[in-house]
This record gives C-alpha cells, structure tokens and sequence, in this order.
C-alpha cells in the first residue's frame, strides 16, 4: 500500500507544471491552423479546448467534429500518452493537435 505522503510526492515530481496553456498546431498542404487549450494538473490533461481555424468548408467541418470527440479520448491521460490518429472521420486534424501538444509539453516543461 502507497501512502498519501508518497502519492503527494510522486504528483509533486511531474515533469510538467500544473498550469493552462495554449497552443496552435498546423497541418495540410494548405495551411490548417487548430488551437488546442490544455489544462494540466500533475501530468495529466483535465480540460481541453479545440478552437478550429480552417478556411475551406469542409476542412472546417472536420475540425469541429473531431474537436467534439477528441477531450473524451484524451481527459484523464497523462500528457505523455497523448498522440491521436484519425478521429471522427479527420485524418488530418490529428497532426495539428499533436503538433500543438508537443508544443504545450514544451512549455509546461519544468526548468530544472
């Protein structure tokens, strides 16, 4: 059996600081921006945001059905677990959300 005191400890070593942060992944031949707003506590992604940014109608449309289906996949997982494929009939949407949760990674790294 873990303690509480040895749980807190392994929650207070994360390599991420708890935090918001934000971050636009591109993808497409034709520049698709997506914004992707992640909330972090000990590692793990608790809230998420996808702002879609596309141009072209359709390329729209699958931005926002896959921003519909992609936080129940990916709340509750560490960060370092996360890496989507094709999801809600998107297979290029994926790339921009990976892109900019490597991005937050990098942010949320802790300086040590």
């Amino acid at each position: 059996m873990v303690s509480s005191t040895a749980e807190a400890q392994g929650r207070k070593s994360s390599q991420y600081s708890d935090g918001v942060y934000t971050a636009t992944g591109e993808y497409g031949g034709q520049p698709s921006p997506i914004t992707v707003k992640a909330t972090l506590t000990d590692g793990v992604i608790t809230a998420l945001t996808i702002t879609p940014h596309a141009y072209v109608p359709e390329s729209l449309e699958l931005q926002w059905r896959f921003a519909a289906a992609v936080p129940t996949v990916v709340i509750g997982k560490p960060i370092d677990q996360v890496k989507v494929g094709k999801l809600a009939g998107s297979s290029g949407t994926p790339k921009g959300f990976n892109d900019a949760i490597e991005q937050i990674k990098r942010q949320a790294a802790r300086k040590g």
